[in-house]
């Protein structure tokens, strides 16, 4: 992460509490200043007007009214279908990668595929942090470094997108004041963009899943008596338990921490698909620890 970046996040159209997750965690908890959000159809009013955090914070229309701002970086704030990066944000992020500013994007669809944008970067000398690039030397997990003396919790949830990385966030500030030597492991594009490193789990080769969760805990576990591991997907997901089951695998927690969204009745994406009752949902993610840290 670059030395106090003073960070812009883009949400064009899509700012609300709904769509705009990576900006809201990065408003809530990242270290460096958002100095704006660019949303040119919600421009001139406040951040928190929008979706309740963030008082004080301007949407402004463009990239040169958030530049003005003092902007050095602009942060893909929302997540789009399929991980591909909007028609409709492709001519702003080829404005800012041509002033010079640095783009940090979340989405699989990585930027400089694009030939318009890596021009824009070119000409402009912007620069890109891909937040879903994973590292290339990852190894299969399964060894379990020694971590003598930490201890793990992992954040699991009965559904996908139900507040594992908030909870583990939470976790983090709670055990930081109790004056507990604790670590955040980041393994989604959000965390990345707060924490300011981790690897993002869902763009790893599956066979490299754990490896990589292992990799990151016994690093951590190096400094910290406390390690939270961000959780991600559900066990009972049908589109992304194998990330969680890897997570599983490579992190070996001690504790895990069920997150569930009380108001939600289908699973997220597959509408028809009722969540499993809570009680049955725990018994499983204990039955399957037992299992995989036998």
């Amino acid at each position: 992460m670059p030395d106090r970046p003073r960070v812009a996040i883009l949400a064009e159209g899509l700012f609300s509490r709904q769509a705009a997750k990576t900006a809201i965690g990065a408003i809530r908890y990242a270290p460096y200043p958002v100095v704006a959000i660019v949303d040119s159809t919600r421009a001139g009013s406040d951040c928190a007007l929008a979706i309740g955090v963030g008082n004080g914070i301007p949407i402004v229309a463009t990239i040169a009214e958030a530049a003005a701002r003092g902007a050095t970086v602009l942060l893909v704030g929302t997540a789009a279908p399929g991980g591909r990066i909007p028609d409709g944000y492709r001519p702003i992020l080829a404005t800012a990668l041509g002033a010079g500013l640095e783009v940090w994007s979340g989405l699989h669809e990585r930027v400089l595929a694009d030939p318009a944008l890596a021009a824009a970067a070119a000409r402009g000398g912007g620069r890109v942090r891909e937040l879903r690039e994973p590292p290339a030397d990852l190894p299969i997990g399964g060894h379990r470094a020694r971590r003598s003396g930490a201890r793990v919790a992992l954040t699991v949830g009965s559904d996908a997108a139900v507040g594992k990385m908030t909870v583990a966030l939470e976790l983090l500030r709670g055990l930081e004041r109790a004056g507990t030597r604790a670590a955040f492991v980041a393994t989604g594009q959000t965390g990345i963009a707060i924490a300011g490193d981790g690897i993002c789990v869902d763009a790893v080769v599956a066979d490299f899943v754990a490896g990589a969760a292992e990799r990151m805990v016994c690093d951590a576990a190096e400094s910290a008596d406390w390690v939270v591991v961000e959780g991600q997907g559900s066990l009972t997901h049908p589109g992304f338990s194998g990330v969680t089951l890897g997570l599983l695998h490579g992190s070996a927690p001690d504790i895990l921490v069920l997150c569930h969204d009380a108001s939600r009745s289908d699973v997220k994406g597959f509408p028809g698909l009722p969540i499993r009752p809570l009680r049955e949902g725990a018994a499983g993610a204990d039955r399957l620890v037992a299992a995989v840290l036998r």
